[in-house]
């Protein structure tokens, strides 16, 4: 029970953080920081491994990156697509 839920403080946490890098405003509040930390801790495992300190399953740094590389694809999508409409 403990895991869970320090992963989803983890996974809100590291969505903060790299929603503040990327200096955008991630759409939802804290759901929306937790699924950004969620699919960037996944993106930065595909991406950079699992490679220094890792808390509650997720590896700190990588997931910090995934996440920030995630929200700022996403707010490329996210102006693409008000253009186009």
């Amino acid at each position: 029970m403990w895991g869970i839920i320090i992963s989803i403080v983890m996974a809100i946490i590291i969505g903060l953080i790299g929603d503040a890098l990327a200096g955008h405003n991630m759409p939802g509040g804290v759901i929306g920081a937790m699924i950004a930390g969620f699919a960037g801790a996944w993106l930065g495992a595909l991406l950079l491994g699992n490679w220094g300190p890792v808390i509650g399953n997720f590896a700190v740094i990588p997931a910090i990156i995934g996440t920030a590389l995630f929200v700022f694809l996403l707010g490329l999508v996210s102006r693409l697509l008000r253009q186009a409409a």
